[in-house]
């Protein structure tokens, strides 16, 4: 393997037995594991009988973060759901234990320690954001947790203790801000974001980015707490400034305001090139495609993908929660949570976080929705970039993706 991308096409279809993310059509057929006493496969006291095994959930079903975390929590389900009707895993079934952090990253911590502490969970699939993700990691490293952390993020993060099915910066940041440049000619960008670690952060890699490597210029940055609502100063100053480019990593609820004040004030795609790394689908739900329009979202996932085994996902999907249901990237990544875990606790042949943390590089899902994946010794995904624009009818049209899988580098050189 070189040290940028995977083996070829063919060597892709290897499927690691137990690691394989069954199409709906396929999961019927696929067979699972034989029980193992439970003496042999949780040897660390953790929520495993005989027949069952307990998971937690740890998402914002509440607040302002709940417009992003809700599709997280319904993948995770729909993964779960799938894995029982199947048999399970080692032949015990998966319990749920949900707690909703309520978009308040002290919540997030004092239910993880719960979770791990006095539910004993096996794993905890759960966090959105940087800043609960932060919250909750001191916990999961003290009392030798395993989090699956859906999100794309900062990067700059390495943990025993988790597993990120997001895209870190190198994944998403840099290959969004490379193609602006190239199909945008974006040479002067404006940056703005939430307040807090996440935006923050990517924004300081983005500002590295234009100046050191594109020889580009900064035109503005600005950043607002979680829930603003009013955005007419920032508004006022990205008229002034004229950039080539808005990079926003604008999020949750603010996102709403954000998007129908920039059409109100006639900033839209027909006229100002914007680039987003944080409207999924999910997102999309509450701003209105007709706000969007225009627009463009750099992601690993969009649900318009067109290849069988996503197409096989949203309708499993939608059939679970409702038609009017829609995927968005975090959604995607959250689902994959589940069947990770199963792969490298099948791989194992044990609950035991040091044996399914030890067994889980090299896992493969091949028939992933955004196609395959992999997990890398650094405990994040190889996968792919992609560029989408926001239709009226709040749906994505992919104009760009890389041409191979792009290997995790969660800590580049000169970006830190």
């Amino acid at each position: 393997m070189s040290d940028k991308h995977l083996p070829s096409s063919s060597r892709r279809t290897f499927m690691l037995g137990a690691a394989a993310l069954p199409l709906a059509l396929a999961m019927s057929r696929m067979g699972h594991a034989a029980a193992l006493p439970t003496a042999q496969v949780n040897t660390s006291g953790l929520a495993v009988t005989d027949t069952e095994v307990i998971v937690g959930q740890l998402h914002s079903a509440t607040g302002t973060m709940a417009i992003s975390e809700t599709g997280s929590i319904q993948a995770e389900q729909l993964a779960i759901d799938q894995i029982n009707a199947m048999g399970g895993i080692l032949g015990r079934k998966i319990k749920v234990i949900k707690e909703d952090g309520a978009s308040d990253w002290p919540t997030f911590a004092e239910k993880s320690r719960k979770l791990l502490v006095n539910d004993k969970v096996a794993t905890v699939f759960g966090c959105w954001t940087s800043a609960s993700r932060k919250a909750v990691l001191p916990i999961f490293e003290k009392e030798n947790g395993l989090l699956y952390y859906p999100t794309f993020y900062e990067g700059l993060e390495q943990s025993k203790n988790v597993i990120y099915t997001g895209q870190e910066a190198t994944q998403q940041i840099l290959y969004g801000l490379d193609w602006a440049k190239k199909e945008k000619g974006a040479q002067k960008v404006f940056l703005v974001g939430s307040d807090y670690i996440w935006p923050r952060t990517s924004m300081k890699i983005a500002r590295k980015h234009i100046e050191n490597f594109q020889g580009g210029k900064v035109v503005g940055e600005e950043y607002y707490p979680l829930g603003n609502t009013n955005f007419n100063s920032l508004i006022n100053k990205i008229k002034i400034a004229k950039p080539d480019c808005i990079f926003a990593a604008v999020v949750g609820g603010s996102n709403v305001a954000f998007y129908k004040q920039l059409k109100a004030a006639g900033i839209t795609g027909a006229k100002q090139f914007l680039l987003t790394l944080s409207v999924t689908e999910d997102e999309m739900l509450g701003i209105g495609g007709e706000n969007f329009e225009g627009f463009y979202s750099s992601m690993k996932y969009f649900q318009t993908l067109d290849n069988a085994n996503n197409k096989a996902f949203v309708e499993a999907f939608k059939k679970a929660y409702g038609p009017k249901a829609v995927i968005g990237d975090v959604t995607q990544a959250a689902y994959l949570g589940p069947w990770l875990w199963k792969a490298a606790v099948e791989k194992a042949g044990s609950f035991d976080v040091d044996k399914v943390v030890a067994a889980s590089p090299g896992i493969e899902l091949p028939t992933a929705p955004e196609g395959y994946v992999k997990i890398h010794e650094n405990h994040h995904l190889y996968s792919k970039a992609r560029i989408a624009q926001g239709q009226a009818d709040g749906t994505f049209k992919v104009v760009a993706e890389s041409p191979e899988l792009i290997v995790p580098d969660p800590f580049p050189k000169g970006y830190q």
